[in-house]
């Protein structure tokens, strides 16, 4: 009963699906692959990658590997802490935290792991590339890499 209303809040986020298609002698062969993020919104967020047949099944393992490899990431207030900056593969970012009231001034996957981990107020910049799992698992790290504020 208490694990049923623990998984009700956490969210789930589709940010990308692909359509991959491979060469084979028989002819074409095809699968989906899904980029889904989870957070309950209080400090928590994961993401995972899932591929099938069918788009379902690859969102449904997609958000089961992201409930596993789930991680807390410190607030301060209802911002970052610090200033990351970071160069993962080809992209490099930036997060930077934010006063009251400034909201999320981020672009495209890091404004959804943001929400979803909780955070209100910060600024960001992703410089460099345009692959969205490429630049999702570079947000990670640097949430990964956040260090809790001493008062």
């Amino acid at each position: 009963m208490d694990r049923n209303t623990e998984e009700k809040k956490i969210e789930e986020r589709v940010l990308l699906i692909r359509r991959v298609s491979k060469k084979t002698t028989g002819g074409n062969y095809i699968t989906f692959s899904a980029l889904v993020v989870v957070g309950d919104r209080k400090g928590s967020v994961g993401i995972g990658i899932g591929r099938s047949q069918e788009v379902p099944p690859a969102i449904k393992k997609a958000i089961s590997y992201a409930k596993k490899h789930m991680f807390l990431i410190p607030l301060h207030k209802s911002t970052i802490p610090h200033q990351v900056k970071l160069k993962y593969k080809a992209a490099k970012i930036l997060l930077k935290p934010a006063p009251e009231g400034t909201g999320l001034k981020v672009g495209s996957v890091v404004r959804a792991l943001l929400e979803l981990a909780g955070v209100e107020n910060a600024s960001g910049k992703i410089i460099g590339s345009r692959n969205q799992i490429v630049n999702t698992y570079a947000v990670l790290r640097a949430l990964r890499s956040l260090k809790a504020r001493k008062k």
